[in-house]
């Protein structure tokens, strides 16, 4: 065979677009330029707030999509970090606030809630299915009963206020535009930084770890430290989501890290399909859109159940939430585009 045979039979080169995907670079420039169009509301409100959420319930996705360990102390781990913005940083509240400046309060802040995430893991990995949900949930829970009877250093059930995103380069990252920015930077960068992790030998060890724990260990592998990485990775998650959410409150109290909102990022993660770091993105606008406005049309009192509702919905039709649901009706739009066709 010649060299020119072998070159024709080599498999070509991918471009940059082709390994990113034109899916990626389409919807990256419709959210760069979103803010051309959209409401100050629209930007923070829905936008912003959805992305923060969004990235908490990424690290979710990464525990039980990727390592089959269900969690509710995710929000619980973002609380952490946000609480350490108000000891560490300044508050309103005359309690603690040390005024140290941002660009060292949000390593300790991510760094705090990595630490807790790991060793909420450490404590919980020795068990499986609903035994890892039910810990994680009784964490959760102390934490929250913890923090409301404690004024020393979480100052009970008001918490803490007038905390404020900072200024620097002369803009004031709370407002709209550079806040919607900020959340969409650190939205994509975790979504990237998810997606590459699960094509490395640590996601593929990982997930082979989630589908035969008893193999990889007989073949070597440290089972437990795995998953305690995993959760450690998911901390970093949920610490960077719990720096915005504070910056985006101004605020945080008990009533950030309740039980309910746990349950909520549960809700969303698994409405949006735990099979893909897009999906918890996915849902968390759509919970969101739905707390908004839906919310008016409904009731309080009835938003609950309209939730449940359509929480049942997408499970019994897709258990891999929306995007699964989007798997199935693709192929059939795609053979529906060929019959068209010429």
């Amino acid at each position: 065979m010649s060299l020119a045979t072998a070159a024709d039979g080599a498999a070509p080169q991918q471009n940059w677009l082709d390994k990113i995907g034109a899916g990626h670079v389409i919807l990256a420039a419709a959210l760069l330029l979103y803010p051309l169009v959209a409401s100050d509301f629209f930007l923070t409100q829905i936008a912003g707030y959805s992305m923060i959420f969004g990235v908490l319930s990424l690290s979710l996705m990464l525990l039980a999509g990727y390592g089959g360990m269900l969690s509710l102390a995710q929000i619980t781990v973002a609380g952490i970090a946000a609480y350490a913005v108000a000891i560490l940083g300044s508050n309103n509240s005359n309690v603690l606030g040390f005024g140290w400046p941002w660009w060292i309060v949000v390593p300790f802040a991510v760094a705090a809630a990595a630490v807790s995430s790991a060793l909420i893991g450490w404590i919980s990995v020795r068990t499986e299915g609903i035994y890892t949900l039910m810990i994680t949930l009784a964490i959760a829970t102390a934490t929250f009963y913890f923090a409301q009877q404690n004024y020393a250093i979480f100052n009970g059930h008001s918490g803490y206020a007038g905390i404020h995103a900072p200024v620097f380069w002369g803009i004031n990252w709370r407002d709209p535009k550079p806040f919607y920015y900020l959340c969409l930077g650190l939205a994509m960068l975790s979504y990237a930084a998810v997606l590459y992790g699960s094509r490395s030998t640590f996601g593929m060890t990982l997930q082979a770890i989630r589908d035969n724990p008893r193999r990889m260990r007989a073949l070597g592998y440290h089972v437990t430290a795995h998953k305690v990485f995993a959760w450690f990775l998911a901390g970093i998650l949920a610490g960077l989501a719990g720096v915005l959410l504070v910056w985006f409150n101004g605020r945080v109290s008990p009533g950030t890290i309740g039980v309910d909102v746990a349950i909520d990022i549960l809700i969303i993660a698994v409405i949006g399909g735990l099979r893909h770091p897009i999906g918890p993105f996915v849902g968390a606008i759509v919970v969101i859109l739905m707390q908004t406005f839906a919310i008016d049309i409904v009731g309080a009192e009835r938003f609950n159940t309209l939730i449940g509702l359509v929480f049942l919905v997408i499970v019994f039709v897709s258990p891999d939430g929306i995007l699964g649901l989007w798997g199935r009706i693709k192929p059939h739009l795609a053979q529906g585009s060929l019959r068209a066709g010429p």
